[in-house]
């Protein structure tokens, strides 16, 4: 979902600037439940690393590409690293092949060398173009980083130089909590001295947001109250969507609290879970980046500056180490990957991960008892689910039980209902009613 957020204001933003062409012609892109490309006239093509993936499972040799670029690889999503492992297979049949792998902080000779077959691949470095960017850290540890944003924020707001502040926290209903309390504090701040404090917009984003509301990042900043007064400012609070591939002009501040949701696996108790955990130092480094796009700009990071060196770790844990794999076997499966063991993993997944993905294959009837793919198999890959969800989804097919498929798309997502920001009293008093009237 955070790939398909960046591609749609990667796309729809600054691309018009770019290239005098339309949008879905010469130049298009693919999302999920969206294709803007036209074939036989799109030379130009932006797509997430899933739907690349699911290219490569039709088309194995990727026929209709002669260039391939992997942006952000430092992510290390199981999508990316499983292509790499494909498209490193793809360049020993195609030699006329060109792959790009680009990153800001990515550790670059582990790919180099990764990709070296016969002769090791060139290796450039692009001087960036970002402004200065001054770096603060705190004194002791923060108790609790969300009140500590907020209390930044704040801070900005009433002595710093005009210019929009990005913040990150965790999750959406942190994000949403924190926003409530920024506009109250802004408005008593703004009461309390209209003369040399401005009026403040806070703009929540993640991933679950309507797309109509996501693009509200790109709004200006509120003017002024009265003609010569102290000019409005911008807070986007957001999880790391805005971290790497979504640029918002304007952002001169960032607070940075140092953590982010992290997906993990336990292979031996089948659960996987969804737990806040400190950054690396590549992601630190990404955020500090977002201040000094457009002119030099200031970082808060919320922790010590030892911490800093001595406790994050350098790089971002690769994701195919911590999650799991039910689904990418069964996608390598269909895309003609028999030996799972031996396939060329950038870093290869724990052997039981691997080994509880493929119980769950074949319990599910996707792969036989000799590790093959099945004609049942093949179509479960067809669905971007979770396994269990795809059995069902096409059982409810050969059984013409369209509400299963209904109950299925329902539990596929991440949230059915659309809640406002003032709703929670309205909801709260709806379920006392409803606990007093059972009771």
């Amino acid at each position: 979902m955070r790939w398909m957020v960046c591609s749609l204001t990667v796309i729809n933003l600054p691309l018009s600037h770019l290239l005098p062409v339309a949008l879905g012609k010469q130049v298009g892109y693919a999302i999920r439940f969206e294709d803007m490309t036209e074939p036989g006239t799109t030379f130009l093509n932006y797509m997430t690393d899933g739907l690349l993936f699911r290219e490569v499972m039709k088309d194995p040799d990727l026929n209709r590409y002669s260039t391939i670029i992997l942006d952000e690889a430092h992510e290390r999503t199981v999508a990316i690293d499983t292509l790499m492992g494909l498209l490193k297979g793809l360049v020993k049949r195609r030699k006329d092949l060109k792959i790009i792998i680009m990153s800001a902080t990515l550790d670059a000779l582990k790919f180099q060398k990764y990709f070296t077959i016969g002769e090791t691949p060139p290796l450039y470095k692009v001087p960036g173009r970002t402004h200065p960017v001054e770096i603060f850290y705190t004194q002791e540890p923060e108790p609790d980083y969300v009140e500590a944003a907020i209390r930044t924020v704040l801070m900005i707001h009433r002595v710093e130089d005009p210019g929009d502040i990005l913040v990150f926290l965790t999750g959406g209903e942190e994000i949403e909590d924190a926003c409530r309390k920024i506009r109250i504090e802004a408005d008593g701040l703004l009461a309390n001295d209209p003369d040399t404090i401005g009026p403040l917009s806070c703009i929540p984003l993640y991933s679950s947001l309507p797309r109509q509301q996501q693009q509200r990042v790109f709004d200006p900043a509120p003017p002024p109250r009265v003609p010569d007064g102290p000019p409005g400012r911008k807070v986007i609070v957001s999880t790391n969507i805005a971290e790497t591939s979504l640029t918002i002009d304007g952002v001169v501040y960032v607070v940075d609290p140092g953590f982010s949701k992290q997906k993990m696996y336990n292979p031996r108790i089948r659960i996987e879970s969804l737990l806040v955990s400190p950054i690396a130092k590549s992601s630190a480094q990404q955020r500090a980046g977002r201040a000094g796009r457009t002119r030099p700009g200031k970082c808060f990071r919320l922790f010590t500056e030892k911490d800093f060196m001595k406790e994050l770790e350098e790089q971002t844990s690769p994701e195919i180490l911590r999650t799991n794999l039910a689904n990418t076997v069964l996608e390598l499966m269909k895309a003609g990957v028999k030996d799972l063991v031996r396939f060329d993993y950038v870093d290869a997944p724990a052997p039981e991960t691997l080994m509880r993905a493929l119980e769950l294959l074949n319990f599910l009837a996707a792969l036989d008892d000799e590790g093959e793919l099945t004609q049942l198999g093949a179509m479960m890959s067809e669905f971007p689910l979770d396994p269990q969800v795809r059995f069902t989804t096409c059982y409810s097919c050969y059984s013409y039980s369209y509400p299963c498929a209904d109950v299925q798309d329902a539990h596929s997502q991440s949230g059915i209902w659309l809640q406002s920001r003032d709703s929670n009293n309205h909801c709260y008093a709806f379920w006392c009613l409803l606990f007093c009237f059972l009771h």
